[in-house]
């Protein structure tokens, strides 16, 4: 099978294709023959490795994906050859991804896909589906779980609300019934929050911000889901109702953050941070569930109409796709690892 290996950190050009054999599921594994591959800034990151030697002699990098499990292993009875699949934390902790042609998980990583939803949707979830259901789900007052109708009454604030993060945030926020407010940094990314169900947009590059969200929001917003606590840390304080949540997500902006003491103290608030990595199998194993009713629904379209367009690179461009992320594409790339997607 083809595979995107690298053996060392660094830039993209240590990635490079190699034909390997196609692994065997052990016990509690599934097989599974990768029709798409996503890309997530948390890919090139673990791939440029910030000066460390990577976990293992060979790596095969990308958490999320999706396709067609073709083998199981012993004990698994919840999946099926034959079962379509969405992918996520493919890597973590192991060897080998999605930027490959047959790749294994533990079963409890590979969702069954409900029918009728296409394999860029379903490899567009994992890492951003599932950060953005986490950071939904921490409010000291609940919900703990999303469903339509758990939201209702709330008001959402989405900071950076084009990335895929923020358009996985606004869609599920939408379903569960919530106000959503996104900030953005242009007309362009303005009108692809609004696709993905945003009821108003705040121009942070141009708008006074704080008086745009408390004109929108005058009782301050229940749930804010942000990309960079660092530069928004004020601004969320500032914004956050009594009782509110801030759960941040990335590092973007600077690696500390100053607190504003005064105001989060007064309002109780509850200062989130999240890593799926180290979020925990319960809260994993729910966003799974939820993620999947929402695609029931019909709630989490992908591709320029929905908000989030889609930029496609074959697996032997494997490179160019992670590039593409560091360098801030707009939306969602992905690898056709299969050839027949784009």
């Amino acid at each position: 099978m083809r595979s995107i290996v690298y053996s060392r950190t660094g830039s993209s050009s240590v990635l490079s294709l190699a034909e390997r054999e196609p692994a065997t599921p052990g016990p509690g594994e599934v097989r599974v023959k990768v029709t798409v591959s996503g890309v997530n800034p948390t890919d090139w990151k673990a791939r440029a490795g910030g000066g460390a030697k990577p976990a293992f002699d060979e790596v095969v990098p990308n958490q999320d994906g999706a396709g067609v499990v073709d083998a199981v292993g012993e004990g698994v009875t919840e999946l099926a050859v034959g079962d379509r699949v969405w992918l996520y934390l493919a890597q973590h902790e192991r060897p080998t991804g999605t930027a490959q042609e047959y790749t294994v998980v533990p079963a409890e990583r590979a969702v069954k896909l409900p029918q009728g939803i296409g394999f860029d949707v379903a490899a567009s979830l994992g890492v951003p589906a599932m950060t953005a259901h986490r950071a939904l789900t921490v409010h000291e007052f609940g919900p703990a779980r999303l469903s339509p109708g758990s939201l209702d009454g709330r008001v959402v604030l989405v900071a950076g609300g084009a990335g895929a993060v923020g358009h996985a945030a606004i869609q599920l926020a939408v379903w569960g019934g919530a106000t959503v407010i996104a900030t953005i940094s242009s007309d362009e990314k303005a009108a692809l929050a609004r696709a993905a169900g945003a009821d108003h947009t705040v121009n942070y590059r141009v708008d006074d911000v704080a008086a745009q969200i408390a004109a929108l929001a005058p009782e301050g917003v229940d749930h804010i889901v942000e990309v960079s606590i660092a530069q928004d840390a004020a601004l969320d304080a500032q914004v956050v109702a009594n009782h509110g949540s801030i759960a941040y997500y990335a590092t973007d902006g600077g690696g500390d953050a100053a607190l504003p003491v005064w105001p989060t103290f007064a309002k109780n608030v509850r200062i989130q941070g999240l890593l799926l990595y180290t979020v925990g199998d319960a809260a994993l194993s729910a966003a799974a569930e939820d993620i999947s009713a929402a695609l029931r629904d019909g709630a989490l379209p992908v591709g320029a109409a929905a908000g989030l367009p889609l930029t496609w690179f074959p697996l032997e461009e494997t490179a160019a796709a992670h590039d593409a992320v560091e360098q801030g594409a707009v939306g969602k790339v992905l690898i056709d690892v299969s050839g027949d997607n784009r």
